[in-house]
């Protein structure tokens, strides 16, 4: 693997492999790889596998929870990287609906207060306190050093490397379907009102990608940025599978009951 020079000052080199070389793809064809890493997404992670067929005790869906907290908390701060770097008003004018989507808009009340306030909804819907998520004080070492990672991807990068980076949304409405689907049935003690979060991604998240994919093609004119974009989307599903593999490590099944959540 050789590493590709990176187009922009500040911008973080990613390794490509000899795909950055020859003629550019087809817009179909550039989309369906893009597609293609879904075989990496976390929706495979076997702690994901485990959440989803109803099979972990309620300290680890708490524990889940509290440290995807950190995720969702740090999402506007990428996405505000992404906008300090776009010289482009009317693109910023697009971008900032996702800023507004997880801070929240108008009066912040009920569908306005945000997604942030949503994931805390489900934290306290699994009996987390609201102190507790807010104060991050469940955060493993792991967690905060990948999502941190992202946001300093985000920061360095162009703005269209770090919006491209926004594509893992691609898959994330199977993600938000089978929690929709089996999490009633499998994890009762958790309020439904609690799944509001799942429930307003799937929408948004394919808005999301229209946009995402929009850019991805503008942008993507030579090989060369066509196989930087599959490898800054390989780098933004390893972050991803990465907050898993510290959360499933954190909190294995015979955790003490003085250190769970």
């Amino acid at each position: 693997m050789n590493a590709l020079p990176a187009p922009g000052a500040g911008s973080i080199p990613i390794a490509v492999s000899g795909d950055a070389v020859g003629d550019p793809w087809g817009a179909d064809e550039f989309e369906a790889r893009l597609r293609a890493r879904e075989s990496r997404y976390h929706i495979h992670h076997p702690f994901n596998l485990r959440l989803n067929r109803g099979e972990l005790q309620p300290f680890q869906v708490r524990g889940w929870v509290a440290n995807r907290f950190y995720y969702q908390v740090c999402i506007p701060i990428k996405d505000a990287a992404v906008m300090a770097n776009c010289p482009d008003r009317a693109e910023r004018r697009r971008w900032i609906e996702r800023m507004l989507d997880h801070d929240g808009r108008g009066d912040y009340a009920g569908a306005n207060a945000g997604g942030i306030e949503a994931w805390c909804r489900l934290g306290m819907a699994t009996g987390l306190a609201r102190a507790d998520i807010e104060s991050l004080r469940h955060v493993r070492p792991g967690v905060r050093f990948a999502v941190d990672a992202y946001v300093n991807f985000a920061r360095r990068a162009p703005w269209e490397e770090a919006a491209i980076s926004s594509l893992t949304e691609l898959f994330a409405p199977k993600i938000h379907a089978d929690r929709l689907a089996g999490w009633p049935s499998h994890y009762p003690w958790i309020a439904p009102e609690g799944l509001a979060y799942f429930r307003s991604r799937i929408t948004l998240a394919n808005r999301d990608v229209e946009h995402g994919l929009e850019i991805a093609r503008r942008w993507c004119v030579t090989r060369e940025r066509q196989a930087r974009a599959l490898q800054i989307l390989d780098f933004k599903l390893d972050i991803l599978w990465t907050l898993l593999d510290a959360i499933a490590l954190a909190y294995p099944d015979d955790l003490a009951p003085e250190l769970q959540p």
